[in-house]
């Protein structure tokens, strides 16, 4: 795929949107990742050309009567539909972005680039927290990118167990508070309860079966643009459950940003590049190929 960065006209904003000018949008080194190599499934909603992003923070230039906002006002934005024919999927990565003011998170702008983060964050946290159902935090995290990091962070500020987290890239096992990380071939247990798998590794879920305890449960965290299988008998032997964790909601969100304000979860340390929104094309190849890169930030201050 190609990506470049170009000027396209914008919905005009209705009574019930707002008007946000983008300081600062993160790079999904999953999801967008799909995209970028062309590898994305079909699904409703998908087709190019398409504006990425999901991971934005901005100021309110402009709030119509029936927003529920106010111009000033600092906001996240997960994502935008507002450039025509052009589709927004998800949208968040621009420099100006009309949006229902229903859909953007008020958020402290001491937050700063810090941020872009909320929607991994809720992601992480929707995992253990599923719609409907008693919270179960994991307590083995497979790969320790930034999504398995705010997974450990978050148990940890919840006051569960310290997981254990896997990663086979030794230049990735650094950075860890009060939890584990190891590489899984060195892991000897078999007795996980829950298991988060953040590797989007469509052929790994035989290895993580093999490490449940009896009616443990394998959360997929990832997303995966391969067909996942497994071998029923080792299943069938420990009666394993597997579950799909699907985007965030609104109340994950707000759940986050809580455990944020109140300083019970850090942010710190987890954004590791920053670039101008201008060098857009390199900063792309750079979160998608550099392992060094936790999460790339593109910073849209400055574009003229």
């Amino acid at each position: 795929m190609r990506l470049q960065l170009a000027r396209l006209d914008l919905t005009t904003p209705t009574d019930a949107d707002v008007v946000v000018d983008i300081d600062f949008s993160g790079i999904s080194s999953g999801t967008e990742r799909l995209l970028w190599t062309g590898k994305m499934p079909m699904f409703p909603g998908m087709g190019y050309p398409l504006v990425p992003g999901y991971e934005s923070i901005g100021v309110v230039r402009e709030a119509g009567a029936a927003s529920g906002r106010r111009v000033g006002e600092s906001v996240f934005v997960p994502g935008a539909n507002c450039y025509g024919a052009v589709k927004g999927l998800f949208g968040g990565a621009s420099q100006t972005i009309v949006v229902p003011g229903q859909r953007v998170l008020p958020c402290p702008a001491n937050l700063g680039e810090r941020g872009v983060l909320l929607a991994l964050a809720a992601t992480a946290y929707h995992t253990a927290h599923p719609q409907g159902h008693a919270a179960q935090h994991p307590d083995l995290i497979i790969g320790h990118g930034i999504l398995g990091r705010l997974q450990a962070r978050i148990a940890l500020a919840m006051g569960a167990s310290a997981p254990v987290v896997w990663e086979t890239n030794a230049e990735r096992r650094d950075g860890a508070v009060g939890y584990t990380v190891v590489d899984g071939a060195a892991d000897a247990r078999r007795d996980y309860r829950s298991i988060c798998d953040c590797s989007g590794d469509p052929s790994i879920l035989d290895t993580l079966i093999q490490r449940l305890a009896p009616g443990g449960e394998i959360v997929l965290a990832g997303f995966y643009s391969a067909p996942l299988s497994f071998a029923f008998p080792p299943a069938f032997m420990r009666e394993a459950r597997i579950r799909i964790a699907a985007q965030f909601l609104p109340s994950d969100l707000a759940a986050c940003l809580d455990l944020i304000t109140t300083g019970r979860l850090s942010l710190d340390g987890l954004l590791t590049h920053r670039v101008d929104a201008a060098q857009a094309s390199a900063a792309y190849e750079t979160a998608f190929t550099d392992p060094s890169c936790l999460k790339m930030v593109l910073d849209w201050r400055q574009l003229s």
